[in-house]
């Protein structure tokens, strides 16, 4: 493989507790009535140390605090957690640094310190507007407090608010997923995570399976509701992400472009490239928090594994085919060191109403991104 360029690097910092563990959620989240947020602080600090060999010299231009409920630390450990970061590494000008959170009152009253202590993107769970709907998803919030989230956030200075909500939900019509999303639309928000209920193993909901819409519904809200939005000026640019125009998350753009990121934190995933070698390696973290601080000193490593050539062009159409545009021949060369020839050739049996090869780079059809496992399936 070619020496590469620099690659662009984003930093993924895991926060693994919640309140209450919501049935569906299938991410590595704990409840816990206690956090040693010092500790933890420790652990993420020494578990960046050992990251930094491939990174000192690239710059760092997205951060996203993910989790659990990253919004349940205080903005004076988040700020420290910034802190440390821009302490080993250098930051782009333009970084972007997202925080999940909670619409709770708990969480509400410190956005305002949460936007000083540097974060610039607030996400907020909101999942749906209807207090019914909420309550059969076990969310611990009521739309009143989703409102009041947005608003605290907007006096509190934030102009790039992401929402999650969800569709599909256990006794959900038509008409109420679309209500969710003409609410979420009038909130002057610049992103909207949308994306339906799906049943995960290891869940309360896969024990106790809901009540959820038919196939017919489901797709029906799919459209109905990908056209509410984009009436309302959000452009889908990924397969459950909608924004204004220029207002994508640059963090969530990295990962589907093949880029390179660290990730801390317990139960955390990275992916790293040798720019010397082309070699691109996938790392991952102790999940159990406690396990993870025990062994962040001595390196928090759980595993990695290196991509192996003849995986990487699957790895790169597995991201890369979620963005609505496709992407271009010089973002495959400059992520993977390889050529366009060898790109077109595995794609060359690939059903042509599926997939658009042209000549600047590839697409799905608009039927290929409906079916985007049946692409993936052709490749394999």
């Amino acid at each position: 493989m070619q020496t590469l360029p620099t690659l662009p690097l984003s930093l993924y910092i895991h926060i693994p507790w919640c309140i209450k563990k919501c049935p569906y959620c299938d991410f590595n989240s704990h409840t816990s009535n206690s956090i040693d947020e010092k500790k933890y602080l420790e652990a993420l600090m020494a578990d960046l140390d050992t990251e930094l060999e491939l990174t000192t010299t690239r710059p760092l231009q997205s951060i996203f605090f993910g989790g659990g409920t990253p919004s349940l630390f205080s903005p004076n450990t988040i700020h420290k957690i910034i802190e440390g970061a821009h302490q080993r590494l250098t930051f782009d000008n333009q970084i972007e640094i997202t925080m999940e959170a909670n619409p709770g009152t708990f969480e509400q009253k410190n956005f305002a310190e949460f936007k000083t202590a540097g974060i610039n993107r607030l996400s907020i769970g909101i999942q749906s507007f209807n207090d019914q709907h909420l309550k059969n998803i076990g969310r611990i919030h009521d739309a009143a407090q989703a409102l009041g989230a947005i608003n605290t956030a907007q006096e509190a200075g934030f102009d790039n608010i992401n929402l999650d909500l969800m569709f599909g939900l256990p006794g959900q019509k038509i008409t109420q997923a679309i209500n969710d999303i003409e609410i979420a639309c009038n909130q002057n928000v610049q992103h909207l995570s949308y994306y339906q209920l799906t049943i995960e193993a290891n869940t309360f909901f896969h024990a106790h399976p809901p009540a959820i819409p038919n196939i017919e519904d489901l797709w029906d809200m799919q459209i109905q509701c990908h056209n509410v939005l984009l009436d309302q000026g959000f452009l889908q640019y990924e397969v459950s992400a909608f924004s204004k125009p220029d207002q994508q998350c640059r963090h969530n753009l990295n990962y589907w472009n093949f880029g390179d990121y660290i990730g801390i934190g317990a139960g955390a995933h990275g992916k790293l490239t040798n720019l010397s070698t082309g070699e691109i390696t996938r790392r991952w973290k102790r999940r159990h928090p406690e396990d993870y601080m025990k062994n962040a000193v001595n390196g928090s490593l759980s595993g990695q594994s290196k991509i192996k050539p003849d995986e990487l062009i699957f790895e790169f159409l597995l991201n890369a085919l979620r963005l609505k545009n496709g992407f271009s021949y010089e973002i495959f060369e400059y992520h993977t060191g390889l050529s366009r020839n060898t790109l077109i050739e595995a794609c060359q049996n690939i059903d042509a109403e599926l997939l658009i090869i042209g000549e600047s780079g590839i697409r799905t059809s608009d039927r290929g991104y409906r079916f985007l496992n049946d692409v993936l399936e052709q490749l394999i």
